[in-house]
């Protein structure tokens, strides 16, 4: 069987993938998506989406998600179900397989594998994921206004979090597991010190309770075995996030996190015609909005390689 030639392959749906193939189309770079585990992305989970620009009556992430993909398709990128599995990025053209057999070669790659957020893992937290457990405080923060809400974790995201939603909710229960907060020394000084924000050191979230209308509370249990139950009406976890790069290992260079280092101000990675875009190289905004920014960015970069390489 003849190994498919791509000129552009983009590994990867979601927000960034679903833009870099709308601009990779329109610049008849006859772009082939590879929509991954999560056709859509991260947003394929959440319900409500109020801070995407164009949508002021706000839109569900799935809605949002296919508007993008039906654009992208209108202009002619050919979207497929598939999950990239290996990767040979050594030369060009670079090989690449999908679902452990198809082989395909690819002239320039964009990778928009995204990011997932880590989860306590507990079973109440997947039956109220978007009905009151959120990995966001900034996509999700404004529909807990003057309500109480709990936050996991003691890392700088978790205290920025902290922080924002104090802004919004009328308190908020900064759960930490340890006895110390991990966050520099200005984020602890900046949570310590917002009136609305209780710490709750040496806690971890042993359920999270609720009924048909969402999250009404959370079972803690502290190190030294005892429990306690906090009214929540929401609970936001910041304990990290998880490049989805696996595959990319050793292929292009990756951050001690695991995420794609990108030259600044670019979506060039470590290999020449290769570009990443979206949370798989973002470890600070994390938002839909320039999760597509960057996927704009990923297809003009690529439009312009294959320019001066005179393909």
């Amino acid at each position: 069987m003849d190994t498919e030639k791509i000129r552009c392959l983009i590994v990867g749906s979601g927000p960034a993938g679903y833009t870099a193939a709308i601009y990779a189309a329109r610049a008849n770079l006859a772009p082939v998506l590879y929509q991954g585990m999560e056709p859509g992305g991260q947003l394929t989970t959440t319900t409500e989406v109020e801070n995407f620009p164009g949508y002021p009556e706000g839109v569900t992430g799935p809605e949002l998600m296919e508007d993008l993909r039906r654009q992208a398709t209108r202009f002619g990128a050919d979207i497929r179900f598939g999950i990239v599995t290996e990767v040979d990025f050594s030369r060009r053209p670079f090989r690449l397989k999908v679902d452990g057999s198809k082989e395909v070669e690819a002239e320039t790659v964009i990778i928009s594998t995204g990011a997932s957020a880590r989860y306590l893992g507990l079973e109440s937290e997947n039956r109220f994921r978007g009905m009151g457990v959120s990995a966001c405080a900034t996509c999700d923060g404004f529909f807990y206004r003057n309500k109480v809400v709990g936050v996991v974790g003691g890392g700088d995201t978790a205290c920025e979090e902290a922080s924002y939603l104090a802004t919004l909710a009328s308190k908020v229960y900064l759960i930490v597991r340890k006895n110390y907060l991990r966050a520099s020394k200005a984020m602890q000084h900046r949570v310590m010190n917002t009136p609305n924000i209780e710490v709750l050191f040496e806690y971890n979230v042993k359920e999270i309770l609720g009924d048909d209308a969402g999250v009404n509370g959370a079972l803690l249990v502290h190190n030294d075995g005892s429990e306690k139950i906090v009214a929540v009406d929401g609970i936001f976890l910041a304990i990290g996030h998880t490049p989805n790069t696996s595959v990319f290992k050793g292929a292009v260079e990756l951050d001690a996190e695991g995420y794609i280092r990108t030259a600044p101000g670019t979506t060039h990675t470590s290999v020449e015609g290769v570009f990443a875009a979206g949370d798989v190289q973002d470890t600070r905004y994390r938002q839909a909005i320039t999760a597509a920014g960057s996927g704009c960015m990923a297809a003009i970069d690529c439009e312009r390689f294959l320019l001066e390489e005179g393909q």
